[in-house]
């Protein structure tokens, strides 16, 4: 048995159960929506996204070590 416990709605414009745990142009992506699409889902959204650029949180690559002598 799983839980899923992300906040969802239904877009009445997709016609899809949509995550609102993601920002809107996120959402608007995943769902393939028009540009002049107005979502009827518009204020249920995060203001900011909880996806970090995966190089953001890496550390500084270390030096190559010379080879064995």
């Amino acid at each position: 048995m799983s839980i899923f416990d992300s906040p969802i709605a239904r877009c009445e414009a997709a016609r899809a159960m949509v995550l609102t745990d993601e920002t809107q142009a996120e959402c608007a992506r995943e769902h393939d929506c028009p540009a002049d699409r107005v979502c009827p889902l518009c204020g249920y959204f995060t203001e900011t996204s909880g996806i970090v650029d995966s190089t953001e949180a890496l550390p500084p690559a270390l030096p190559a070590r010379p080879p064995p002598a």
